[in-house]
């Protein structure tokens, strides 16, 4: 039986329910004719308690699925501006710098080694160049061919290690595969990594009554979206899909530093979608198109979507679109609130690193005083 026929079916029995139990507590209220009507009216009332009692579970299902399917037919989250917040956040960035200038009268310095010659690299390097113009920030850069050797990374990031016009060094990932990646991240100061990769500043994030000097700037852009946007963050379940050094495992301990208590789903979790579901905070950071449907979202949860892929769509000029990681037709059925995918996260990154250099140049500035 569909569920609204069900109820629809239950509620006289309810309604004559209410009566029959009057009748049971204080049977003087009924009008009495005869002793065997009496009697009849009292077994009446019972069979009414038996057949409410065994039907109330499936009754009380029904009632719930009516008002989920109410729910997500009426419903649609409110979408998280990361553009709106992003830009909030550069402006403040900005008004720092113009406090640092006036105080030391130096700027802060962020310094961006790029190996090689991907597009992407080149387009998010090029992005950072014209936001750190945009507040202020003085741009370093060094650009090396593709077949430049392990050594040469590493003196030029020594050189900016040293530099003290360069407050932040950042080296764009992914470098080529002939790099020993971690040897070159090592190889950047802890007080100068505003990417927050150094194995020093995720060891702090990690501890308890340590402060990192740089947090990940994606995960931390995860939060700032979440507190900016008054999402209550303490004493909440927190589900984050995805373990990477760079946003999912950062972005748990984050999350935790704030008393959320936080599961983390990966490709080694069997009962991923059960799991995410009962959480009121998901941060899907797992890196496939449209992983997190709407039955892997507990209905008000608050959704963050670091994702991004591009699938194919011929119906676009250039022949594909950009998605999250989270299905957001079906999610925001669900959620509270969620971030689209572009406009979400994405501008968040950008934010937070010039953020980190300001950070970086205030506390180096205030110490040679």
């Amino acid at each position: 039986m569909a569920a609204s026929t069900l109820l629809h079916h239950s509620l006289p029995l309810a309604t004559d329910l209410a009566t029959q139990r009057r009748l049971l507590v204080s049977p003087t209220a009924a009008p009495r004719r005869t002793c065997c009507s009496g009697r009849h009216r009292f077994a009446a009332a019972k069979q009414s308690c038996i057949n409410f009692s065994r039907d109330q579970p499936r009754i009380m299902a029904a009632a719930q699925n009516i008002e989920s399917e109410v729910f997500e037919e009426t419903h649609e989250a409110e979408r998280i501006d990361g553009k709106a917040i992003a830009q909030a956040i550069r402006k403040e960035v900005a008004a720092g710098v113009t406090e640092l200038r006036e105080k030391y009268g130096k700027a802060p310095g962020l310094a961006v080694v790029l190996v090689g010659a991907r597009k992407d690299s080149e387009t998010y390097v090029r992005n950072k160049k014209k936001v750190c113009e945009e507040v202020g920030i003085a741009s370093f850069g060094e650009t090396l061919a593709e077949d430049a050797t392990e050594e040469e990374v590493l003196k030029i990031v020594q050189g900016y290690n040293a530099d003290p016009a360069v407050h932040g060094i950042l080296v764009q990932l992914p470098l080529p595969k002939h790099i020993n990646e971690q040897r070159i991240l090592d190889a950047v100061s802890f007080e100068k990594d505003v990417d927050g990769f150094h194995p020093q500043n995720i060891g702090c994030l990690a501890m308890r009554s340590r402060d990192p000097r740089f947090v990940c700037c994606t995960p931390k852009g995860c939060i700032e979206l979440l507190e900016r946007s008054g999402v209550p963050i303490s004493g909440k379940s927190a589900c984050v899909v995805g373990r990477s050094n760079i946003v999912g495992t950062p972005a748990a301990m984050l999350l935790q530093r704030r008393d959320a208590t936080v599961t983390v789903v990966h490709s080694r979790t069997p009962n991923g979608q059960e799991i995410c579901s009962k959480a009121d905070i998901v941060i899907a950071a797992c890196g496939k198109a449209e992983m997190i449907t709407g039955d892997w979202i507990k209905e008000g949860a608050v959704v963050i979507d670091v994702g991004i892929n591009a699938v194919d769509d011929s119906s676009k000029k250039l022949g594909y679109r950009l998605v999250g990681d989270v299905n957001f037709a079906e999610a925001k059925k669900k959620a509270s609130k969620i971030t689209p995918v572009p406009g979400g996260v994405g501008p968040m990154t950008i934010a937070m690193l010039v953020q980190n250099t300001l950070e970086g140049a205030q506390r180096t500035l205030s110490s040679e005083q």
